[in-house]
């Protein structure tokens, strides 16, 4: 009885100790490095205490009845190791951590449990990721009803099937990112909070959860806790910096609105007369059937009351801005046509609006969540009414001047905008500035660039077609020629967007347009230049694309270009330079048109006085004509003696320079004689270093080793140089450029 009693003792002491090697080899096999540390310290702590321990248990061993220790020996019969060396071969080939298995075991007889025990572990495994697959598969089906929920705007079911996804899967860092938007949706922040905290634990990383605990942070007026939030998410995705600046000007708007409100009761309830002021106007604004000049100078009184900060932030707090809801003020303000009475009504307003807002990014923002107002500015813009027309532009303006106000505005729809405004171009007054003021400001926004094309080709170009036929056949006194020049310069920036530009490059009617404005006028003026000037500077957006319309006027615009090449003024001269290096690639015509009117001798005459942006359209308009020009290549031969000015370009800084001016060097080569005039020049020495590698641009070492080659070719005593050069090797490498082009 005794025997069966120890072995069930030492049969339980040897599981537990099983249950601890499982708990060290599942730590020693873990992906966390401090697990893994700390499982590895543990193991050789026991390895120690085993090896005190074993010394006590011999002791015991002799203690022991004569019974016991005759059958504890029986396990050393030659039958009894035998097996358990097979056990521990076998054991070993299965787990690499068996020898620590091993010492913890008491009885070598009792070893095949383990055996047994590996295999139930790794049948558990398998069932574990079977169970965890069908669970992923459960929690993404609800994740997806839970979006299908927040879209349609049902947040409380969003959240519950959020919820059902995480009672399958703990672990989903996506169902706590959703379901934290979703709480934020109803204003449970500490919730969202908490979502976006277990979204951490499943990923420390996870940019969504910081934005949105960022956004609960804000909402609860932790304003440090909310910039931190953002900044770790920049440090996490340094990409995200244009993100980062929107929540931190978010997040700074809204402390100095908490702040500015605060300090607007504070002298409300000390009873200032000016916040009483204000109160009272607003109560009689809002009261019915009073004359409509009543209402005038009641709006003219409230504006000069709420031009101060703490002034705009009470007009704000005491409903201000549903002014609207009068019915008198409604009504003067979204009228088609107006009386003399309602049209003072309408101004007031504006400039009441004006105030309100003037430096107020809070007030800006409230004025345009207001009903009616987004659609009823341009409406007010072109309503025909100069007075009208002038303050709605000057509100405008307020919002285009600044960032915030330019995402504010952005937010409208502003496909009309485009087309009202350029109206003004027309105006000889203030408003065209004014008017060219905003656009200007507008043009650099994407969200404006996307909306302007819906009435870009149907209004805008034909309007701007008419308008610079216009200019071409008044007098020049009688064109606003800075208004036009401004709203030209506003079209170029437009055109950087690349479907405005390929609509508006295919418009015959804006190219025979501009032909005509290139022509001058009898009395050109400064202002017409300025036009001139803008106009070329459009022209070389448009032709960045590439159409059967470009090839069709490349001549006469190529005409109209090079006469421009003797204007006084160096800005017009550089402009059309450039557009004559866009314009001569789309016309072989173009090309002969030019070098027959003498172009060459124009481009070496910029190129030895012109600056760097001369010379690199210079350069490129000299390597279009000698392309396909013999007679380019032989002025420009004849022209620049033994090629001083190509040399001294090869020399330049910019790569697409010295690129084009390997280009023409390596076609002039093919002319009898142009080879030998180079030699004792460091044209080999210049062409080796640009083709063996020191230019980052493939075309540019192409095009110089091609020079090179055709220079060897024609000329065998540059070989020579070559040689004491050590560029043999390069040479052979020109020689494929050569028979390839």
């Amino acid at each position: 009885m005794l025997r069966d009693q120890d072995t069930e003792a030492d049969f339980q002491r040897f599981l537990r100790r099983v249950d601890d090697v499982t708990n060290l080899l599942q730590g020693l096999k873990s992906p966390d490095s401090a697990v893994q540390e700390k499982a590895i310290a543990e193991t050789e702590k026991r390895l120690r205490e085993h090896g005190a321990s074993r010394e006590e248990e011999e002791e015991e061993e002799e203690s022991r009845t004569t019974v016991n220790r005759t059958l504890i020996n029986t396990s050393g019969t030659p039958r009894v190791q035998a097996a358990d060396a097979e056990m521990t071969q076998k054991h070993r080939g299965n787990c690499c951590f068996f020898p620590v298995l091993m010492k913890f075991a008491v009885f070598p007889q009792l070893c095949w449990l383990a055996d047994g025990f590996l295999a139930a572990l790794e049948k558990d495994a398998k069932e574990r990721a079977q169970r965890r697959r069908r669970n992923e598969q459960l929690a993404n089906a609800l994740k997806e009803q839970g979006n299908e929920a927040f879209r349609a705007g049902d947040f409380a079911l969003a959240i519950q099937r959020y919820s059902e996804g995480l009672e399958k899967l703990r672990d989903k860092q996506e169902l706590y990112t959703n379901r934290a938007q979703a709480y934020l949706k109803l204003h449970e922040y500490e919730k969202a909070l908490s979502d976006c905290e277990w979204a951490l634990k499943c990923n420390k990383n996870c940019l969504k959860a910081y934005f949105l605990m960022g956004k609960a942070h804000l909402a609860l007026q932790h304003f440090s806790e909310s910039r931190q939030c953002y900044e770790k998410m920049l440090q996490i995705d340094p990409q995200k910096e244009k993100l980062f600046k929107e929540c931190v000007s978010q997040a700074r708007r809204e402390q100095q609105r908490l702040r500015e409100e605060r300090r607007a009761q504070t002298e409300l309830r000390a009873g200032s007369a000016a916040a009483r002021s204000i109160q009272e106007l607003l109560q009689s604004l809002l009261s019915p059937g009073r004359a409509i000049p009543y209402y005038t100078g009641a709006l003219r009184l409230l504006a000069g009351a709420v031009s101060t900060c703490t002034g705009q932030t009470l007009f704000r707090t005491n409903k201000g801005f549903s002014i609207l809801s009068s019915e008198a003020v409604r009504g003067a303000f979204c009228a088609e046509s107006r009386s003399p009475a309602e049209v003072e009504l309408c101004v007031s307003l504006l400039l009441l609006w004006q105030a309100a807002c003037a430096g107020n990014e809070e007030n800006q923002r409230v004025l345009l969540a207001q009903p009616q107002v987004g659609a009823q500015l341009p409406e007010l813009l072109s309503c025909g009414t100069a007075q009208i027309q002038r303050e709605t532009l000057a509100l405008i303006s307020l919002y285009s001047e600044h960032e915030g106000g330019r995402r504010l505005l952005g937010r409208q729809d502003l496909s009309r905008w485009l087309q009202v405004l350029m109206e003004f171009v027309k105006c000889t007054d203030a408003r065209a500035d004014r008017a060219m003021d905003i656009l200007s400001d507008l043009s650099g926004e994407e969200r404006f660039q996307a909306q302007c094309q819906a009435t870009f080709p149907t209004a805008v170009s034909p309007f701007f077609t008419q308008l610079l036929v216009c200019a071409r056949q008044v007098c020049a006194r009688q064109v606003p020629w800075a208004a036009l020049a401004r709203g030209l310069a506003v079209l170029g920036r437009l055109c950087a967007d690349v479907g405005l530009r390929a609509q508006l490059a295919q418009s015959r009617e804006c190219w025979q347009a501009s032909l005509e404005l290139l022509d001058g006028c009898p009395a050109a003026s400064p202002g017409h230049q300025q036009c001139v000037f803008a106009l070329l500077g459009l022209l070389m957006n448009l032709l960045l694309e590439s159409n059967s319309t470009i090839q069709d006027f490349a001549v006469p615009i190529s005409g109209r270009c090079l006469a421009l090449l003797s204007h006084q003024d160096g800005r017009i001269v550089t402009r059309a330079t450039g557009v004559l290096s866009r314009v001569l690639p789309a016309a072989p015509s173009a090309v002969h048109e030019v070098v027959a009117a003498g172009v060459v001798k124009k481009m070496l005459k910029l190129l030895r006085a012109g600056g760097q942006l001369t010379s690199s359209y210079a350069i490129k308009t000299l390597s279009v004509c000698t392309k396909s020009s013999r007679r380019a290549q032989e002025e420009l031969l004849k022209g620049d003696k033994r090629f001083q000015v190509l040399l001294g370009l090869l020399h330049s800084g910019d790569e697409l320079t010295v690129g084009n001016a390997a280009f023409c060097l390596s076609q002039c080569l093919l002319l009898p004689g142009a080879a030998s005039a180079l030699l004792g020049s460091s044209v080999v020495q210049l062409l080796l270093r640009h083709a063996g590698g020191d230019a980052a641009r493939t075309s540019v070492q192409q095009n110089s080793a091609i020079a090179l080659g055709r220079l060897c070719v024609a000329e065998p005593r540059h070989i020579h140089q070559l040689r004491k050069l050590n560029g043999l090797a390069i040479l052979n490498s020109s020689m494929k450029f050569l028979h390839s082009s």
